[in-house]
């Protein structure tokens, strides 16, 4: 799923494009309604808000999980909260619900043998607690649900560039190999922003600027008017971070 944040610390603007961090983007309201489907008052919340503006009480959160840990061969009731807590979690950003939702997401993917969407969303989640709670071993565990995932859906450029990610992430950085997702998400389309943006910064931290220029000058010709244009050709004329 996405979202944007990370040019750690140099492109903020990428925010809008880190496929773990969907955010308001990745937001599924029907989902969601699932989770509050027998509250009355949250329903009535929603007519006068937006989702983002929505709160769910703790009391009406463990009563749901409660509801799934008693009923744990219901594999549409796991997968369904599953997803739709994860969702409201990543919106709120609250790591600790996060995790709340990954023995949810975890039955669920043993009950579905191996849905690609619940490995992805298992991926998304530990995604999500890597960045927001700065727990970078987060990352080799988002990877291995991405890449259960992709066995499903081999010709996935986002989802391979989300492996570039936490390649990309994790502590220490694997650059080489972040660069070699991105490459493989590029081979299967030439104008995904993402793995551009990324493999800029990849190959700009191993020092190599020529190669990182190469592809801002394709990110140019496919997204002009994108700030991390910008934001990426300012960071390419500093000297990369020291090893």
């Amino acid at each position: 799923m996405g979202r944007g944040y990370i040019l750690i610390s140099l492109v903020a603007v990428t925010l809008s494009f880190l496929g773990g961090f969907l955010l308001a983007n990745a937001f599924n309201r029907s989902e969601l309604d699932k989770l509050r489907s027998d509250n009355e008052r949250l329903r009535d919340v929603e007519k006068q808000s937006g989702p983002e503006n929505l709160t769910l009480s703790e009391e009406e959160i463990r009563a749901r999980i409660e509801e799934a840990d008693a009923n744990p061969d219901d594999l549409k009731f796991q997968r369904n909260l599953g997803l739709a807590l994860y969702r409201y979690a990543s919106l709120k950003q609250d790591t600790r619900l996060l995790d709340r939702a990954v023995p949810l997401l975890e039955r669920a993917l043993k009950l579905s043998s191996g849905d690609p969407e619940i490995a992805v969303a298992l991926g998304n989640t530990h995604f999500d607690i890597g960045y927001f709670g700065n727990e970078p071993e987060r990352f080799p565990k988002a990877r291995q649900y991405y890449e259960k995932a992709l066995g499903k859906k081999p010709d996935n450029a986002e989802l391979i560039a989300d492996i570039g990610l936490t390649y990309f992430l994790q502590s220490p950085a694997d650059n080489d190999k972040a660069i070699g997702s991105f490459e493989d998400a590029l081979e299967l389309n030439s104008k995904h922003e993402k793995s551009l943006q990324f493999i800029i910064q990849a190959h700009w931290r191993m020092n190599r600027p020529e190669i990182a220029a190469k592809y801002l000058t394709q990110l140019k010709e496919i997204s002009p008017n994108s700030p991390s244009v910008r934001e990426l050709t300012a960071m390419l004329m500093q000297p990369p971070p020291s090893k």
